[in-house]
């Protein structure tokens, strides 16, 4: 019986096996011969750092996708990222709705917890939406990119490249071949001035990180922005005001800096941009990181570890996680019991779950760049660039990916994994059942 219908599994339990034996499959698949360029075989340990960087939609590599990965490999590394941005239980339903099979309450009650629906009713309807409007955001991306990639690489080649950099864009996962024609590890940084990839990839970016029932959201009601759910209100309001708080940053203050004076001022601007969109958990950068500042660099960090929106192809510890600890403490200081949004109230154990994730993802991150600064001896601020980069499965690097020893590389595998199933799935996961039937006397304690 496979594992999903077994009644003693709870959701949260699917969702992190499904990840887990998505990446082993997708490591054992990067381990024969012929998916790697050249002779020989990629070692189980980098096709499982890889498996894991494409199935977390992160985009950390130790190896060049383009230089080292056959075309086979690449077909392999785009196939976990589409599954792995779309959510394993996503693509599992998929497969069951278009084979004609019924999927009963327990599958419902899975693809609830998996692109994070308030209740399970119109759920396979909902699913159905997500699985065409990805395709169709996903087509018109790549048709978009292949307007400047088939006149560069050629047809074949171009539409790969469009195709590629689309899903990989979509699903926030930062993967790129332009190693090949660019210079390896170059990303994007020869279309620093070019407006159509660089748009087009950071729409692609922002669609995919705002979440599946925001689009549902935009879908049912437009413009009439009072009549979404207030999740829906909190994930738009936080990713404009994290994406105009970094274009700021970038355009008056990073970009002015002499460091940079050999580029143009309209590509200033949209290198501006661009760098704004990329932390949102997408990896791909058009102008060169070791490059930035001090101030940019941790910038970039805290925008990493924010994340997208729920039920997104993001990961991060969420920009709703943000929001309510924010009105947290806006509720603290104007003396309220609740914090309160747009009209409405939010329960407590919304607070306490922000908070425990949010300490969660915290502790983690400096744990892991510690671990990675001792074991390797770089500075700390690579190292917890590094940290932040997986943990909130981004994958952009200054470059010391690739020179990391391997107990850093297992920590990076660790938070690349614990950021794309999230905080609050692992705790589903791995606490206990049900509220005691008793409960301890009360005492205050002073905090501040």
């Amino acid at each position: 019986m496979p594992f999903w219908k077994n009644e003693r599994i709870t959701p949260a339990q699917i969702i992190i096996l499904g990840f887990l034996l998505l990446i082993l499959c997708g490591a054992v698949l990067l381990t024969l011969p012929f998916a790697v360029n050249g002779p020989g075989r990629a070692s189980f340990f980098d096709a499982l750092f890889t498996a894991t960087s494409a199935t977390c939609v992160t985009g950390l590599v130790i190896h060049d996708t383009a230089l080292y990965w056959s075309p086979f490999g690449q077909l392999v590394i785009l196939m976990l990222i589409q599954i792995g941005g779309m959510g394993v239980v996503t693509m599992a339903v998929a497969i069951f709705m278009f084979s004609g099979r019924k999927i009963g309450l327990k599958q419902r009650w899975v693809m609830q917890e998996s692109i994070s629906a308030p209740q399970v009713g119109g759920i396979v309807r909902q699913t159905r939406f997500i699985l065409r409007a990805a395709f169709a955001i996903e087509g018109i991306g790549a048709l978009l990119l292949a307007l400047r990639f088939v006149p560069r690489f050629g047809l074949a080649r171009g539409l790969w490249y469009a195709v590629f950099h689309a899903v990989s864009a979509f699903c926030n996962a930062g993967f790129d071949l332009m190693g090949r024609h660019d210079g390896p590890y170059s990303s994007l940084t020869a279309y620093a001035g070019d407006p159509l990839v660089s748009l087009t990839i950071a729409a692609l970016i922002v669609l995919g990180g705002i979440g599946f029932l925001t689009w549902y959201d935009i879908r049912e009601h437009r413009l009439r922005f009072r009549q979404y759910r207030l999740q829906s209100k909190l994930i738009l309001c936080a990713t404009a005001a994290l994406l105009l708080g970094g274009f700021l940053f970038f355009a008056l203050y990073e970009f002015r800096l002499p460091r940079w004076e050999g580029l143009p001022a309209e590509e200033r601007i949209l290198a501006a941009a661009f760098q704004s969109v990329t932390p949102r958990t997408a990896g791909f950068n058009t102008v060169d990181l070791a490059a930035l500042s001090q101030p940019a660099r941790l910038l970039m960090i805290l925008l990493m570890l924010t994340g997208g929106a729920p039920g997104s192809t993001a990961g991060g510890f969420k920009a709703t996680t943000l929001a309510v600890l924010l009105l947290s403490v806006r509720a603290v200081f104007r003396r309220r019991d609740n914090a309160q949004c747009f009209g409405r109230r939010l329960p407590g154990e919304t607070l306490r779950s922000a908070s425990a994730i949010f300490l969660l993802y915290l502790l983690l991150f400096l744990t892991g760049g510690i671990l990675v600064c001792a074991i390797d001896g770089v500075s700390m601020m690579d190292a917890l660039f590094e940290a932040a980069s997986a943990i909130g499965t981004v994958g952009l690097s200054l470059g010391g990916t690739a020179g990391l020893s391997a107990p850093s590389r297992l920590i990076l595998i660790f938070l690349m994994y614990f950021g794309r199933v999230g905080g609050l799935t692992l705790i589903y996961a791995v606490s206990a059942n049900g509220k005691p039937a008793a409960q301890y006397p009360l005492e205050q304690v002073t905090v501040g």
